[in-house]
């Protein structure tokens, strides 16, 4: 598989500037037997090296923007912007038990939220492409509960489905009583009630949670394991990712990081806190980065695949968004493509940022409410011709 050189969303060749260094063609030490095991392949990748002189530079840079986002220093939560695999700029504050004054390090686990998603994708995807899972089939022939019979793998993947929202029924108290639901109870009540479509199945986006509560089920029924523990065997344990779990409620509530509202109020647990698969894995920045880089391995995904991972699937309407199979993204017209995804869950709201041209990622997770996260992908004019506009606020006085 000649991954880093021929597809689009890696490697440039030329180093061209002080911005671009490092684009130099990394020299990829995989071979191109494709895994024929289900676990993510660490990867044998030497990047080019990075001056000392960019990195004071582009950690110069960063630092500016972060005064600017958050000028009182008051990150609660965990910030890391890293060039091939090396950290240019990383920050860490805030408490994960104020009561306790738990202080939040690099080694402190906080909720994914929707950022969770990107790594079920890739579980599911690695199935796909080890054929035990095929994309365009239908959910309802590996669940047989699921009452929708034109829904694909595919469809819960790019988010066109049509699904309700599982947040949404099981909050009507005449459906669901409160008490702790799982994702097998989603699929149930969706049987019993066979609640009305949003849409016709693949006739628009439609940005859904209940998607990925079934994509963990359908992970479940192929492996027939438990998907906590397909996640520590296929992703968290080969990449070590030791400070990432998938969120048990009963035995890590007492221990878990815990989510606070914008002005420190604590935000309880509640009914929804063991559904997993579209959130629930506690992770850290640094593992995440360790993730990043297995994307770039050419034992990662087939060539065939990882372009279908890449690419949109929503052109119902006009305009520079859209997502692929588990990942959001921004498309120009000039040729330039930003991949990302964000989470928001009780107070935790998460961003991950994936630069695959420029070998640059950048995440930023936090505990306690916040949209300043969001905001780190507008740093993406720092090493790529991302053509996206300064909000006022970010622009020179």
């Amino acid at each position: 598989m000649k991954f880093l050189r021929y597809t689009p969303y890696i490697l440039a060749v030329l180093l061209t500037s002080c911005k671009q260094e490092g684009k130099t063609l990394a020299e990829n030490l995989d071979d191109d037997k494709p895994d024929t095991v289900l676990h993510i392949t660490p990867p044998k990748i030497k990047f080019g090296k990075l001056s000392q002189a960019y990195k004071d530079d582009k950690h110069y840079v960063i630092q500016q923007y972060y005064n600017k986002i958050w000028p009182k220093d008051e990150l609660s939560g965990g910030l890391l912007i890293a060039k091939n695999g090396e950290i240019l700029f990383e920050k860490y504050g805030g408490y994960a038990n104020i009561s306790k004054k738990t202080a939040i390090t690099a080694d402190t686990p906080l909720h994914l939220a929707s950022v969770s998603k990107v790594l079920t994708a890739a579980v599911a995807l690695k199935l796909i492409d080890l054929g035990k899972l095929d994309i365009n089939a239908k959910v309802s022939s590996i669940l047989p509960e699921f009452p929708y019979a034109d829904i694909s793998v595919k469809m819960l993947l790019n988010h066109r489905s049509g699904l309700p929202n599982y947040a949404y029924f099981a909050d009507d108290r005449a459906i669901w009583d409160r008490h702790m639901m799982n994702n097998q109870d989603v699929l149930n009540l969706m049987a019993q009630h066979k609640f009305p479509l949003y849409f016709k199945p693949d006739k628009k986006f439609g940005y859904c949670n209940t998607n990925y509560v079934m994509l963990a089920l359908i992970i479940e029924k192929i492996t027939h394991k438990n998907y906590r523990q397909v996640m520590k065997e296929v992703v968290f344990d080969p990449l070590g990712m030791t400070h990432t779990y998938v969120f048990d409620y009963e035995k890590d509530k007492s221990t878990a990081a815990l989510s606070y509202k914008g002005n420190g109020v604590l935000y309880g647990w509640d009914f929804l806190d063991n559904v997993y698969g579209d959130k629930n894995i506690y992770s850290t920045p640094r593992d995440m980065l360790k993730f990043d880089l297995a994307t770039y391995s050419k034992k990662f995904l087939s060539p065939k695949l990882l372009k279908q991972v890449f690419q949109g699937y929503s052109y119902e309407h006009k305009g520079e968004r859209n997502y692929g199979l588990g990942i959001r993204m921004h498309e120009w017209e000039t040729g330039e493509k930003l991949f990302y995804h964000n989470g928001w869950w009780h107070g935790n709201t998460t961003s991950y940022v994936t630069l695959k041209n420029d070998t640059v990622t950048m995440i930023a997770l936090s505990n306690r409410f916040s949209y300043k996260p969001y905001k780190i992908w507008k740093l993406s004019t720092q090493f790529g011709n991302y053509p996206i506009k300064p909000d006022k606020e970010d622009t020179a006085e």
